[in-house]
């Protein structure tokens, strides 16, 4: 979280204060902002944060499509769509753009020019590290956090002044920075862990494919030794091995349990 502030309207005025604010106490070096599509908002970001780029939400768009498409073929437009966000790398998400452009220009021309327009911030995304795009390509999560602070501030309905209403919004999005960064904590985590067993894996002789190498058959210097005293004592050249349940009236048992697991079990008859 870098701010928060209460005004009247999202109008660039307003927004374009709010960013130079953050600029004042040392914000620099915005490279992407993801944002819902208001003008103001949008024309702030631009004379303010310099340079930067405006990321769309992929999810606002298609419904935006899908509003000018028949029922019967928003299907698969949509799934034609979201094969652009499918790609392994930024040069195939953009080819894929214009493929899918061609594609649907002859039956739905003013799809096509959408996506034209729209192509920049669309895939603005596509210029970060794929490990980010999930995360930015749409704005589901300012959306949950809009949707929590709705519910917190229709529950006092009417606040005496701006500092109380910043105040409630302050403390709801403190909690929503506070669930991110364990989340971003956790994944990260996770990411290492990954890469732990990895280093294991080929330490413990995986090949570089991830298939483990043959290795040559060992016994248990310990089972060994048991199963050569059980034939020892048993006369035969294999051990008897039998459940408790098994034995017969008089004999007495003794059990060894290998490593392994396995039990081996030398019978004595007693001497009558």
């Amino acid at each position: 979280m870098l701010g928060v502030e209460v005004g009247d309207s999202e109008s660039g005025a307003f927004w374009s204060a709010f960013f130079k604010g953050l600029r004042a106490r040392g914000l620099s070096g915005v490279k992407l902002v993801i944002s819902d599509h208001h003008l103001g908002l949008k024309e702030a970001i631009g004379a303010v944060f310099i340079g930067s780029a405006w990321q769309g939400c992929r999810v606002h768009f298609l419904r935006n499509v899908l509003a000018r498409v028949p029922k019967a073929s928003a299907e698969m437009v949509a799934a034609a769509i979201r094969t652009i966000f499918a790609q392994p790398d930024a040069t195939h998400v953009r080819s894929q753009l214009a493929e899918v452009t061609r594609m649907l220009t002859p039956q739905f021309p003013q799809v096509a020019t959408m996506l034209t327009d729209a192509a920049d911030d669309l895939l603005a995304f596509a210029s970060f590290p794929q490990a980010n795009w999930r995360k930015v390509w749409s704005t589901n999560p300012l959306e949950r956090l809009n949707g929590e602070i709705k519910r917190r501030t229709n529950v006092v309905g009417i606040f005496p002044n701006d500092d109380a209403l910043s105040r409630l919004v302050t403390a709801v999005v403190v909690e929503a920075h506070d669930e991110w960064a364990v989340a971003e904590h956790e994944a990260n985590y996770a990411d290492g862990e990954l890469h732990a067993n990895a280093e294991l894996h080929h330490y413990a002789g995986r090949d570089p494919s991830g298939s483990a190498r043959p290795q040559p058959t060992r016994r248990s210097p310990i089972s060994a030794s048991v199963c050569r005293r059980a034939r020892r004592s048993t006369g035969s050249p294999q051990s008897k091995i039998s459940s408790a349940n098994s034995h017969s009236d008089g004999a007495s048992s003794t059990t060894t349990r290998s490593p392994s697991g396995g039990v081996v079990e030398r019978l004595r008859q007693r001497r009558s």
